[in-house]
């Protein structure tokens, strides 16, 4: 029997400018085409897991406006459990603005609104009221407030859940809380910044003790897939298959999504990082940082190649 997935992050609507290239600092880069899109690395995580057929249910806030009844109903519309989703009076719905160059590259800055306005008393209520969540994965992003994250790991490894913590941003992460983490997922530059080493330096890095989490570190790598370390043998590469990348925004949620769903499956961790990968790939080959979230059945054909 499968355990449920359960997202505490962040809800946003992305405003998204296509252009030939990224401006520099100071710079106006002109015949941009806009696009508005659903987002948030929560709300994409969610989708993710919830596309690949995963009992999903999200924790997080949105603001008392338009903004935020789309993105709930976004949501719901997906198959997701909303019931943990609040609606702040006082704070506006979370706004990334993002900037994608033609190859696929993009710049990101964020409002975070009700987001970070999130509190730790909420999300020990709502991670009480599912329960027991033994064989439950509990999917946890840097992108609320820090005394948020806390709580929810605290909460949830103490209802006996198994926790992924996607550390992203990395910079504000405090390092206490890996040790309530059993697998975290940073891309190379958060894991560089977790462990003061340069990126040219990533096997310095690879050791969990380092970041003293229970289980795993898998590290995302982009086209190159990931590398899962543990605390047993050496480093093991995941290799991604080359696929025609649009839109690099939201494969790391894809990843994530995927890497929960599988898991809560009750599928081995390789395999688990072997879907992932894929689906991360399969995402950047789309516009959009949910379009792209493929389905089981697309997520089944990418791996049969």
């Amino acid at each position: 029997m499968s355990g449920r997935v359960i997202v505490v992050g962040g809800v946003n609507v992305d405003l998204v400018v296509h252009s030939a290239r990224l401006p520099g600092p100071g710079e106006t880069v002109t015949g941009g085409v806009f696009e508005r899109h659903d987002g948030g690395k929560g709300g994409n995580q969610a989708v993710a897991a919830a596309r690949l057929g995963a009992d999903v249910r999200f924790i997080g806030a949105v603001g008392d406006d338009s903004f935020g009844s789309e993105a709930r109903a976004a949501l719901a519309a997906e198959g997701i459990d909303v019931s943990g989703l609040a609606t702040n009076p006082d704070a506006a719905t979370g706004i990334a603005l993002i900037l994608v160059d033609a190859t696929g590259e993009n710049l990101i800055s964020v409002a975070s609104g009700a987001n970070r306005a999130f509190g730790p008393a909420s999300v020990e209520a709502e991670l009480a009221r599912l329960g027991s969540l033994g064989g439950d994965v509990v999917l946890v992003s840097n992108e609320l407030a820090a005394s948020t994250v806390a709580a929810a790991l605290h909460a949830a490894s103490a209802a006996g859940a198994r926790t992924i913590l996607n550390p992203a941003p990395a910079d504000d992460l405090d390092r206490g809380l890996l040790a309530l983490v059993d697998i975290l997922t940073p891309n190379r530059s958060e894991l560089c910044t977790l462990t003061g080493t340069d990126a040219a330096d990533l096997e310095a890095a690879q050791a969990p003790e380092r970041l003293a989490v229970r289980e795993a570190v898998v590290v995302t790598l982009g086209a190159d897939g990931a590398l899962v370390v543990t605390h047993h043998g050496p480093p093991r590469p995941v290799p991604a298959t080359a696929v025609n990348v649009v839109d690099t925004t939201g494969a790391g949620d894809a990843f994530n999504g995927a890497l929960a769903a599988a898991l809560a499956q009750g599928l081995a961790l390789e395999e688990a990082v072997l879907q992932a990968v894929a689906g991360g790939g399969l995402a950047t080959t789309r516009p959009g940082a949910r379009a792209g979230m493929p389905t089981a059945a697309e997520l089944e054909a990418a791996l049969r190649g």
